[in-house]
């Protein structure tokens, strides 16, 4: 079976995760094409201009359809939302459209032997409802971590607005409380271990880590861990230390540019904590 892993054009500060979910689909029996980045763009960043984004999505359809692929596995909710609200709609398509969790929840009797390495920890899944009524993203990670010998995942009713964090920003103090929603949650329940779902969340929960005994992965994490591969949380490490930019190093910069990294990076990592 063959496909493209499209991860969209906000993903690219984890590209650990794009690599892991790569092998994740290798090791299932999926050759997969990764794409991502402003050249496969779904046009949400520039929604606020109809021709732009619609040219952006317009691009993004035609470059799918000329790949020749059958199938479309997305990331990111967003562009999974647009691709069926708006892009594939306005555009013909000749592919089928899945996301990421679809595609490694179907296939989850090949993924099972894999996942041998125990992975001790109480987890609290990070679920929003937003797009769970699209794709059940939060059963099926569920169930994909329940495949994990030595891992428990809390029960707890948390469910946070929107489809990822994201969607919070424009509230005032709606992130703020989420966040504080999601800690209590945690000690009600006994979990040291927070999943995220999705990268915007990331971002800011990794933060949740500072001055608490804590850990906060993504469900790609807890799915290389068990399968005993290497994980490393490069955004994790830039967003906690004192001095993001020595963090990040001199290789960093220079693939990022300096400019680059100045004004699209920098402020991210240095803005304060949500909590």
């Amino acid at each position: 079976m063959a496909l493209t892993f499209w991860y969209g054009c906000n993903m690219t500060r984890h590209g650990e995760v794009i690599r892991l979910a790569m092998r994740l689909l290798e090791a299932v029996g999926i050759e997969a094409e990764a794409t991502g980045g402003p050249a496969s763009c779904c046009g949400s960043p520039k929604e606020a201009d109809a021709r732009i984004s619609g040219g952006m999505a317009e691009r993004t359809v035609a470059r799918f359809n000329a790949s020749g692929t059958p199938q479309v596995a997305t990331w990111c909710p967003s562009c999974h939302m647009n691709m069926q609200d708006w892009m594939a709609p306005g555009v013909p398509r000749n592919f089928e459209t899945l996301h990421l969790t679809e595609v490694l929840h179907a296939r989850r009797a090949a993924l099972r032997p894999l996942l041998v390495q125990p992975v001790p920890a109480r987890v609290l899944l990070h679920r929003h409802l937003g797009f769970d009524g699209r794709v059940p993203v939060n059963r099926m990670v569920a169930e994909l971590l329940a495949l994990v010998p030595g891992l428990t995942l809390v029960e707890h009713p948390l469910a946070v607005p929107g489809h990822m964090c994201s969607s919070l920003a424009a509230v005032p103090g709606a992130l703020a409380r989420a966040q504080r929603a999601t800690l209590e949650a945690m000690a009600a329940s006994g979990a040291d271990t927070l999943c995220t779902l999705f990268h915007s969340c990331h971002r800011d929960a990794v933060t949740l880590e500072r001055g608490r005994d804590l850990r906060v992965v993504n469900w790609v994490h807890l799915l290389a861990m068990a399968a005993g591969w290497p994980v490393e949380d490069g955004y994790k490490t830039w967003r906690n230390a004192a001095d993001p930019r020595a963090a990040v190093g001199e290789a960093g910069l220079a693939a990022a540019g300096e400019a680059g990294f100045e004004r699209l990076v920098e402020p991210e990592l240095r803005r304060a904590p949500p909590v």
